[in-house]
């Protein structure tokens, strides 16, 4: 754990005086939407099938595995990584050397990505909506259970299809494991092309979130 508080101290004070390296975002899908190679592929239209051994995952058969390398800078030396799409977790940019695994007693990540603490380490601040908490309020009255104060139907839990957002002053501990939906980026080749293309409509959303003022889009 003191391994951990140190290197967490440490890249906070690297990525103040780096602050400008995480000004700069990049697209890391930028080239791999390629239409020769998507033609060449033609991964739709294909009749063939693949076993688990052509596909390289089968590892007990004696098939090698590509390596993955997650060779990344250290914190507050590389730049942002543009979202995938708006609101997608962004990728982690940096090493996560020493920083995982994220336990009960130690998240070195807030050192440098609490709101009080990112402006001044170049590093993306932790949104507003991980500071709310979205679960209905769930109890049991008299054998039933009640969510917001509505009793539900014996075969029916999606009654309350919009929980009241609860605004909290500490990071909702729901969103405290970091790891749950951020990601290191692996230095490898993509086996197939990608075909996605983002749209995000505002160029901010490429390196921010506006998750809490959208949750409720399409659901009200």
């Amino acid at each position: 754990m003191l391994k951990h508080s140190l290197m967490a101290m440490a890249a906070l004070g690297m990525m103040t005086l780096t602050a400008a390296a995480g000004d700069k975002v990049v697209n890391i899908n930028e080239g791999l939407n390629n239409p020769s190679r998507i033609a060449k592929e033609d991964l739709g239209n294909k009749k063939k099938t693949y076993d688990e051994t052509a596909l390289l995952l089968n590892k007990a058969e004696g098939v090698a595995l590509p390596e993955v390398k997650y060779d990344r800078p250290a914190p507050g030396s590389a730049p942002k990584f543009e979202r995938a799409f708006v609101n997608a977790p962004p990728m982690i940019p940096h090493s996560v050397e020493g920083f995982l695994p994220i336990t009960k007693g130690n998240n070195a990540c807030l050192g440098c990505h609490m709101p009080e603490a990112a402006k001044a380490a170049g590093a993306t601040a932790i949104p507003p909506s991980h500071f709310t908490n979205y679960r209905p309020e769930t109890t049991m009255k008299d054998g039933k259970v009640v969510k917001e104060g509505k009793e539900l139907g014996a075969h029916n839990t999606s009654d309350v299809v919009i929980a009241k957002a609860k605004k909290l002053n500490t990071l909702y501990q729901g969103r405290y494991n970091c790891s749950q939906c951020h990601a290191p980026q692996a230095n490898m080749d993509t086996p197939v092309d990608n075909t996605f293309q983002a749209d995000f409509g505002d160029e901010k959303l490429k390196a921010s979130s506006n998750l809490i003022d959208v949750m409720n889009e399409g659901v009200q």
